[in-house]
């Protein structure tokens, strides 16, 4: 079951240019952390909760991929809840905690404005794929070619370093030196991690060099990256939403730019 999404709508949406997402993404954010206050948050929360039922993704899919939000936009709430900015009244005082108005206040703009940044970034990029977004950032972006293969090379890898902890754990409870302390143990396996990692990356450096990755001049790119009218759409699309949030928080007096 997915959220209200056919299976065209999910193609659509893996099929727009990943430096829209990232371009939509980055729009919100900016708003975002321009200020404090629970109004505009809470605007661009609404809008957004709509567009997610149009993101082709399964309930489940959505839960797991934004449950590192959903956990940590509650936690740093209660912590500015405790220990925020005290103004007002107040309600509860021991030792440093003290809650009152403004740290309640404070607390439900934190936790709304974490959410607001926070999902839209995971559910647009859920669908990227790390080859299209380097072929994005390299036609689209103009970044050099240099920095942004290096970049793709690199995160592949990512997956790797999992199936070397493991291996590296495997090899370690077999000679038997995986025994001591889980400090000591985690330690040594890091390390060893980490030495296995500057290998490859040299020897991974050393191939892309051979093959021409680090030439001078323009490059060519083996597939296009096109940037058309449903990529336009999604940055007005985030735009639109920005500026929604910010008119009606200044119209209910609740702006509070952050640098003011």
């Amino acid at each position: 079951m997915t959220i209200l999404a056919p299976a065209r709508t999910e193609h659509m949406i893996h099929s727009i240019n990943p430096v829209a997402k990232l371009g939509a993404s980055l729009l919100l954010a900016a708003v975002m952390v321009l200020t404090i206050d629970w109004v505009s948050a809470a605007v661009a929360l609404a809008c957004e909760a709509v567009l997610f039922l149009f993101a082709g993704l399964s309930v489940r899919t959505f839960l797991v991929r934004t449950a590192p939000i959903w956990i940590s936009a509650p936690a740093a709430g209660v912590t500015t809840l405790l220990y925020g900015q005290a103004s007002g009244t107040e309600y509860v005082s021991f030792g440093l905690i003290h809650v009152t108005d403004g740290s309640i206040s404070l607390a439900v703009a934190t936790t709304l404005r974490i959410l607001a940044i926070g999902l839209p970034a995971v559910v647009l990029f859920v669908t990227v794929d790390p080859t299209d977004l380097a072929d994005g950032l390299g036609q689209v972006v103009r970044l050099p070619a240099r920095f942004v293969l290096g970049g793709l090379a690199g995160l592949r890898l990512v997956g790797l370093f999992l199936d070397d902890w493991r291996a590296l754990e495997a090899a370690r409870r077999a000679r038997g030196v995986a025994d001591g302390g889980l400090v000591r143990r985690f330690g040594g396996q890091a390390f060893a991690l980490l030495v296995l990692s500057v290998r490859r990356g040299s020897k991974l450096a050393t191939a892309m060099e051979a093959r021409g990755f680090g030439a001078p001049g323009e490059r060519t790119w083996a597939r296009p990256s096109p940037f058309g009218g449903r990529e336009w759409a999604l940055l007005a699309l985030g735009l639109l939403i920005a500026a929604l949030a910010v008119v009606v928080s200044v119209m209910t007096g609740n702006w509070n730019f952050v640098l003011g």
